[in-house]
């Protein structure tokens, strides 16, 4: 606990209990073994839902806590940190959810007790953020398919009780065969681009598009967005440009473009859309206005790992 006293700052530890690990209901207690709150050390706080999360991370702000650790999936993570972006509080990461891509991007460790120690002897670092209309994003945003897949997972898990992955696949059938394109006017770097579409992805840094790295940041303190933009919405196109993305060849194709910004308005002809955030969809007004925010954020990283990292082999 030494660590946590030399910030200068009390530690408090968001636990979001309905994460996908298993055995959740027991990770405060192992927290405050790993923490040591008996010593002062920190406050494990438990909550039940995403709601829940960002009310008690607020509370223990209010407190005057200088690290807040956001332990649970990418959403938790994601809401925790909306609430320090701009600010000198420093986010910890405890990686619980099913795929964990903020932490892995950061080269965190994926065990709880390993992510624990980065927490108590890393280093504060700045790493990048998105912002929509407003609303900050660690990972990615999208507008078309995948925010009509992330959307129809929540129903098929929450009226009728599928598993995620089971969910996600049945969504994925669905939206394939019945999400109508949409045409997309984008303004960025002095440029505009018109396009119909079923997929448009925003990504917080640079993504890697080809082989087994597809869906990898190398880095988050690249101080941009990157677009990813398909041009042929029919579901066989799609199918094919996924088959380039895992054989190396999704560059060649005249229907993907991707391209870096700093700042971009997307307009369509509807006046309200659904946008997916860092896995999460919600209704947004158009035009959409994103941005990167450089080195808006503090991340409790490890000691000479920074937020830049190579990618494995």
């Amino acid at each position: 606990m030494e660590v946590a006293r030399e910030l200068g700052a009390p530690l408090a530890v968001i636990v979001n209990a309905s994460a996908g690990t298993a055995d959740a209901e027991k990770i405060p207690v192992k927290l405050r073994e790993l923490f040591g709150e008996e010593n002062g050390g920190a406050r494990i706080i438990a909550a039940g839902s995403g709601d829940e999360v960002v009310a008690r991370a607020k509370e223990e702000i209010a407190r005057g806590a200088r690290t807040v650790v956001a332990a649970g999936g990418d959403g938790t993570v994601s809401a925790v940190a909306a609430l320090l972006v701009g600010t000198d509080r420093v986010l910890g990461v405890l990686p619980l959810g099913t795929l964990n891509h903020f932490a892995r991007d950061l080269g965190l460790p994926a065990d709880l007790e390993g992510a624990s120690r980065v927490v108590l002897a890393g280093v504060p670092t700045p790493v990048d953020v998105g912002e929509v209309n407003g609303k900050i994003f660690l990972n990615n945003s999208s507008i078309g398919l995948y925010a009509s897949m992330v959307r129809h997972r929540e129903k098929q898990q929450e009226r009728l009780g599928r598993s995620k992955w089971a969910a996600l696949l049945w969504a994925t059938l669905r939206v394939l065969m019945r999400t109508p394109p949409i045409t997309v006017r984008i303004h960025a770097e002095g440029r505009a681009r018109i396009a119909r579409t079923r997929l448009l992805f925003i990504g917080n840094n640079e993504y890697e598009m080809t082989g087994f790295q597809v869906g990898v940041r190398k880095r988050l303190d690249g101080g941009a967005l990157w677009l990813y933009l398909t041009r042929k919405p029919g579901s066989w196109a799609l199918i094919r440009l996924a088959l380039r993305a895992l054989f190396g060849t999704i560059h060649d194709a005249d229907d993907f473009e991707p391209f870096r910004v700093t700042e971009a308005r997307i307009e369509t002809r509807r006046p309200r859309l659904h946008v997916a955030t860092d896995g999460e969809v919600g209704w947004f007004d158009s035009p959409l206005h994103y941005r990167v925010r450089p080195g808006a954020l503090q991340v409790m990283l490890p000691r000479g790992g920074g937020s830049e990292r190579e990618s494995t082999p």
